[in-house]
């Protein structure tokens, strides 16, 4: 289907390679294009100017003594600072650790204690923290403030960042040497730190470069900092923002649209949840964005409704992408709206599951049977034929390879080949005889009966049809093998029953739905609720875990 990209033999070892050295050669071709841009605090930066303060807050923090390998927690909202202080620990060797604030208090504490961090690079908030609550950074032995220092020590980052600029050598990493350690969202299980190699980073800078067409001295809008990263090393302006990068949902369309069109933005990358929002924004006023070649849209599931008024207010030579991945393997697959609306859309309502487009060059993708278990190394007879529902697996250069301190994590995860993994990527799917992936749901929320096994993707597409249903979550209740499915309705706020004659007849139209597809024919149990318990990122990825405990309880 694909073909991979070659590595380096044994006999020679892991190539020489810096992601931090994107920067300086872009500083050097392109010195006085904007690198940065930040509307809300005026801040401005050549890429020149940037790679200079890198360079000086390299210098410094290798003063401190961090270096190669130095774990450093950094947590600086996005902008100058935080892109200076990535690259320079990136030049440094250092190994930055990105934790997503949107994830809550316990799970952010947690996350920096598992990472045993050796430096803490943070806004005064964190450092109170980190005060406050002194057990979850007992590692940390260098500590730098961003910004005003409050009641704790340490320098802060004005006093560490030198004067005079003179140039930072990048530090001579390997493909294979760690560069960061990324924690997942926790939205589709516990937090796991995420152990990325520069040849990964590498990779996914010439992938999403190709891929997508992106070229240098394009603008980019991204509301998530670590494709932030991507643009600068791919010489793209990054235009920061206004909005709180760990909560979309709650974006300001105004704001967002205006510094599309005040600093003639050519991409955005970003969660559905602020296209929703955008989308519904420019279409009420007949507003178009014709700077835009393309809008990504990743993170959680992005409706056909949401693409279609997405591709109506850009200009016809754009279009909206939806890529596939996760933080262990990104990009998987992608696909345009255009293809979506187009083609698969009517099929996704007709219960095929959600098409997420085809393996992309360098992406190794296939479907093996479903288990629970850890599969200690890759075996052939376990890949299903095309159109037969299993477990995504996926091989290739911006696939990494472990977590970091998870071994049985990692077990459970990683199939070994050869000298290469495959990462099981916990979703169910298949394949068309077009080579395009269709995601079914997450493995770990199929529902097997005594009889069958159901997905909630396609099953949920059959009940959202019902003009009152806002969303729907197909869980089990009992025992795998011997569960009873029920599918939950969380009505749109205005049609909640408020009855129980109109939640009878509710009840009765989704039933009569159901039966007339051979999917949901099965199901005969129907609970409403007010709000699911969705992940507070995207509020789109729902809780079904959740969900079936409470929905034991109802029909207890």
């Amino acid at each position: 289907m694909t073909v991979m990209a070659s590595s380096p033999t044994a006999s020679t070892g892991p190539a020489l390679l810096n992601i931090a050295a994107h920067l300086p050669r872009v500083a050097g071709t392109h010195p006085d294009q904007p690198a940065v841009i930040h509307p809300k605090t005026g801040a401005h930066l050549t890429f020149r100017q940037l790679n200079e303060d890198c360079d000086r807050c390299a210098w410094g923090l290798a003063r401190l003594g961090i270096g190669r390998g130095t774990r450093t927690v950094l947590m600086v909202r996005p902008g100058p600072e935080f892109f200076s202080l990535t690259f320079a620990l990136f030049k440094l060797g250092a190994v930055p650790v990105l934790v997503d604030p949107g994830m809550g208090k316990a799970n952010l504490l947690s996350c920096i204690e598992e990472a045993a961090p050796e430096a803490f690079i943070a806004v005064p908030l964190a450092q109170a923290a980190r005060v406050l609550r002194p057990h979850a950074f007992r590692t940390v032995r260098t500590a730098v403030t961003v910004g005003r220092r409050w009641f704790w020590g340490g320098p802060t980052l004005a006093q560490v960042r030198e004067s005079a600029w003179r140039e930072f050598p990048c530090a001579p990493t390997k493909t294979d040497d760690a560069a960061a350690i990324l924690f997942t969202s926790g939205s589709t299980g516990a937090p796991k730190g995420v152990q990325y190699e520069h040849g990964m980073f590498d990779a996914q800078v010439r992938e999403l470069r190709d891929c997508y067409g992106i070229r240098e001295g394009e603008v980019d809008l991204p509301a998530f900092p670590l494709f932030a990263l991507f643009s600068l090393a791919m010489g793209v302006t990054v235009v920061v923002p206004d909005m709180d990068p760990a909560h979309p949902a709650r974006v300001d369309p105004e704001k967002f649209v205006t510094e599309i069109q005040r600093y003639q933005v050519t991409q955005s990358f970003g969660s559905p949840a602020i296209w929703d929002r955008v989308g519904r924004y420019c279409v009420e006023r007949n507003l178009t964005l014709p700077s835009l070649r393309r809008v990504l849209m990743a993170g959680a599931p992005v409706s056909p409704a949401i693409l279609e008024r997405v591709q109506h207010i850009l200009p016809d030579h754009a279009d909206a992408h939806t890529p596939y991945g996760a933080t262990e393997a990104l990009p998987v697959s992608s696909i345009t709206a255009r293809e979506v609306l187009a083609e698969t859309a009517a099929l996704a309502l007709a219960g095929k599951g959600t098409c997420v487009g085809k393996a992309l060059p360098g992406i190794t993708l296939r479907i093996i049977r479903l288990s629970d278990d850890a599969v200690p190394s890759w075996d052939e007879r376990m890949v299903l034929p095309r159109g037969e529902i299993g477990e995504i697996v996926v091989k290739g250069p911006v696939v990494t390879r472990e977590y970091f301190r998870r071994e049985q994590a990692t077990t459970q995860a990683k199939i070994q080949d050869g000298h290469s993994w495959w990462h099981r990527m916990g979703d169910a799917g298949y394949l068309d005889d077009r080579d395009r992936v269709w995601f079914c749901g997450r493995k770990d929320d199929r529902v097997r009966t005594a009889t069958d096994t159901l997905f909630t993707v396609p099953c949920e597409a059959i009940f959202n049809q019902h003009p009152d249903v806002f969303r729907s979550a197909l869980v089990g209740i009992g025992p795998a093998g011997q569960q009873r499915p029920v599918i939950v309705i969380e009505p749109h706020p205005d049609k909640l029953p408020a009855t129980v004659g109109a939640a009878a007849r509710f009840t009765d139209d989704l039933l009569k739905l159901g039966a007339a597809n051979p999917l949901t024919a099965g199901i005969a149990s129907v609970l409403f609720h007010r709000a699911f318990p969705v992940d507070v990122r995207h509020n789109v990825k729902i809780s079904r875990d959740k969900l079936a405990l409470w929905a034991a309880e109802q029909l207890r």
